[in-house]
């Protein structure tokens, strides 16, 4: 009798579990395990801030070489995980509606004499300016002041803190740390009161952020989930990505003008590996698949299922441009602010890489086009 009994059991856990494998993909699913994944994403990207703003902490209260070097190490291990959460811009969401902290965690390019001294301007900056309180609500407020490229809060404030001008062919800046040291260079002290709190400010938008997108919460990703109308909005956002801003913005941009200060990590010369983050972050969505910080593998259904279950052939081709942009990308050499200079060797790589970043644009539009999207916006919004 038992043997029976465990052998039904067993039939109906088969059943039960083919039963599940079958169920077929509709939108409703692929949104939901989206609400996973960014909210997975986020919680990564603010994990990475965390570790970053320990390391600020210890170089802050005690400043030297060791802690300069392993809070730069810090916020390029952490820029990995924050450069694929920008797949889930471009749609008025958490990060980048009307009260969005969007320009507040990743403006650039940054005029880097509005927060501290530079080359033939040693007296330049928030930081000289004695009679300006350093607090987050005083940085908050000054970011993006009368001009676009007054950033003082966010990733690049960070990296031009840890790094200093860019002024070299064949490294990135050099900022001393002494530089943070009382007696040794003047606001010293404010210097490092800067760092503290930028930091601390990142932290609190990730986190945020990671709130927005908690699971079993009443707040945006119930109502983004609950409409299936919003799968345009993930698709689109993925496209505006892919052509408007990392194509065009990020890159042309910076290939047209040769100009270091149009790079987006100029500082710290990672650009490159921005890039890589991005094209990795469009994959994810398009995949449904995103592999956290502990290396396990958050899989479900994404929009490559959907067009699937529509045309097989197009989401083959499709999942092979999107796959094509990211080795692209990785194959930039560094420095980009080398490799996009004419005659450099690395600027046809870079070229390359726009050239995939677009292909997939159009298959995206195409794809978005078999699920009955017919007007997909890749364009970045005004």
């Amino acid at each position: 009798m038992r043997l029976i009994t465990l052998v039904s059991a067993l039939a109906a856990l088969h059943f039960s579990t083919a039963t599940l494998a079958a169920e077929p993909v509709s939108a409703p699913r692929v949104l939901a395990h989206y609400g996973e994944l960014v909210h997975a994403s986020y919680a990564d990207a603010h994990a990475g801030a965390l570790k970053l703003q320990q390391a600020v902490d210890a170089f802050v209260a005690a400043p030297s070489e060791a802690g300069l070097l392993a809070a730069r190490k810090a916020w390029l291990e952490a820029r990995e995980w924050y450069g694929q959460t920008e797949a889930f811009r471009f749609y008025g969401g958490p990060i980048d509606g009307e009260d969005g902290p969007e320009g507040q965690i990743n403006a650039w390019p940054m005029d880097e004499s509005y927060v501290d001294f530079v080359e033939g301007a040693p007296a330049a900056g928030i930081i000289a300016n004695r009679a300006v309180p350093i607090d987050a609500e005083t940085l908050a407020g000054l970011n993006e002041k009368d001009g676009e490229e007054n950033i003082s809060t966010g990733w690049h404030a960070i990296e031009f803190m840890l790094w200093g001008q860019d002024l070299y062919e064949d490294s990135p800046g050099r900022r001393a740390y002494t530089d943070f040291v009382d007696g040794q260079a003047p606001n010293a002290d404010r210097r490092r009161t800067y760092l503290k709190v930028v930091t601390e400010l990142l932290v609190s938008d990730l986190a945020g952020l990671v709130d927005a997108w908690a699971p079993n919460a009443d707040n945006y990703r119930k109502s983004f989930v609950a409409d299936e109308a919003n799968l345009a909005r993930v698709i689109s956002a993925i496209g505006i990505l892919s052509r408007g801003e990392l194509a065009g913005e990020r890159i042309e941009v910076a290939l047209d003008s040769q100009n270091q200060e149009d790079e987006h990590s100029c500082f710290s010369d990672n650009t490159h590996r921005d890039i890589v983050a991005n094209a990795a972050g469009i994959r994810n969505v398009w995949r449904g698949q995103y592999t956290r910080t502990d290396g396990s593998v958050l899989k479900g259904p994404g929009v490559r299922d959907l067009v699937a279950a529509k045309d097989k052939v197009l989401a083959t081709r499709v999942d092979g441009q999107i796959g094509a942009s990211v080795k692209a990308a990785e194959a930039i050499p560094a420095p980009f602010d080398q490799s996009m200079l004419a005659g450099n060797p690395g600027r046809a790589k870079i070229e390359a890489t726009v050239a995939a970043l677009k292909a997939q644009t159009e298959g995206l539009v195409e794809a978005a086009a078999a699920l009955g999207i017919k007007r997909l916006n890749t364009a970045l919004p005004e």
